[in-house]
């Protein structure tokens, strides 16, 4: 049975909100809209996959903030962050953060759709890996935004120190954080983590033929 697919918008401003959803819905995709962060959080609970679009400027708790806590709770779901003329800099911060992608203002519906549709099939793939071997996934999902960050950089290569520089952090931190990687992802040896991570982005084959 094929899992629901749902679009989370979150925006403050009424009008863009409704528009957001309308758009989502005329490409045959639920869409539930929320006017404020804390509000999408108390209701969030993906059950199947989708994405979330917010924009980057909001009162009380902002895109980026509602970006990370939205990574923390669930890898499952990418983030899309919509953002202004004068917003680039928070848009590298949100790449950062683990969005999926950023839309500027004014941007074209057409182009804001591929990227929700984008998002969807990676939702997708995640949940069939997360089926495949739960348990590797429910790891996964122990660590938080930033040891995702140093995994990342581990698995590609970099020494601590060269991690240390990417992320504008201390060796000691990385140090730190690679310490609790190793130990949320029950791994017996840096070899054993690559190996778990690697195995995380192998596509399911048998619906590939």
């Amino acid at each position: 049975m094929a899992q629901r697919i749902e679009v989370f918008v979150v925006d403050d401003d009424a009008a863009v909100r409704d528009s957001l959803r309308w758009l989502v819905e005329s490409a045959n995709h639920p869409a539930t809209a929320f006017a404020d962060g804390d509000t999408f959080l108390n209701a969030f609970q993906p059950q199947g996959p989708g994405c979330v679009v917010t924009d980057v400027r909001m009162p009380g708790m902002d895109g980026l903030s509602l970006l990370k806590q939205t990574v923390q709770r669930s890898r499952m779901m990418p983030v899309i962050v919509i953002t202004g003329h004068g917003d680039i800099q928070m848009a590298v911060e949100a790449m950062k953060d683990g969005a999926f992608d950023f839309v500027e203002k004014p941007f074209e519906e057409k182009d804001l759709l591929n990227i929700i549709e984008a998002a969807i099939t990676e939702s997708t793939e995640r949940f069939r890996r997360r089926d495949r071997d739960g348990g590797l996934w429910a790891r996964l999902e122990r660590l938080s935004p930033r040891e995702n960050q140093v995994l990342e950089c581990l698995v590609d290569g970099m020494s601590n120190r060269n991690v240390a520089q990417t992320l504008s952090i201390s060796e000691k931190t990385v140090e730190a954080h690679r310490a609790h990687i190793m130990e949320k992802m029950d791994a017996a040896s840096f070899a054993d983590l690559v190996s778990q991570v690697v195995k995380s982005r192998m596509a399911p084959t048998d619906d590939r033929r």
